[in-house]
């Protein structure tokens, strides 16, 4: 079974941690929600509180198949700047695990942290305009290698579909799924 860590942070968009649980979660693949602060409870961008998994400080040493950097104007900001964090998704990326921001993550996270290394992405906004590490390009969903990058929260169904679809190997059951709950990916 494919395991995904969810980074939440204070300030996380809701949304797009939420639907990207989930759809992984729907797909059979084992999501862990890691908080990256001093508890697991954290708040989110509209200030509903969620209790992750574990905190991230738990798991340095864990290894999943996918990141999941979900983002919130406050919570892509506390993510770029949370070292750990930071190690975390080069630890992965180096491992040729999946990378997914979506929204503001890969402008503020990736990008600011030279994680982008060139690759097409997508963010949201006009995020973009100060990225010097990577290529924008303007669509819902963005791959490039083990980049699958979302463009915001009104995109958050295709882009938690691609990362599952990626994840499984199995489009045909992602499409299979978007059918089933009536989105039209």
């Amino acid at each position: 079974m494919k395991k995904a860590a969810v980074l939440l942070a204070p300030g996380f968009e809701e949304g797009e941690a939420i639907v990207t649980i989930d759809i992984l979660r729907r797909l059979n693949i084992e999501v862990e929600t890691l908080a990256c602060a001093d508890t697991r409870a954290v708040e989110s961008y509209h200030g509903i509180p969620m209790v992750a998994d574990a905190r991230l400080a738990e798991r340095p040493d864990t290894l999943y198949d996918a990141v999941v950097l979900p983002g919130g104007p406050q919570g892509s900001v506390n993510l770029a700047a949370n070292a750990q964090v930071i190690a975390f998704v080069a630890r992965h990326d180096e491992a040729q695990k999946l990378i997914c921001p979506i929204c503001s993550a890969a402008a503020r996270v990736l990008a600011a942290n030279g994680l982008l290394k060139g690759r097409r992405y997508v963010c949201s906004g006009e995020l973009w305009q100060t990225v010097t590490d990577g290529e924008y390009v303007d669509a819902p969903v963005v791959e490039d290698g083990n980049l699958i990058s979302g463009k915001g929260l009104g995109r958050v169904f295709d882009f938690a579909l691609t990362v599952a679809a990626r994840l499984t190997g199995d489009e045909d059951a992602a499409r299979d799924h978007a059918d089933h709950i009536y989105y039209p990916w």
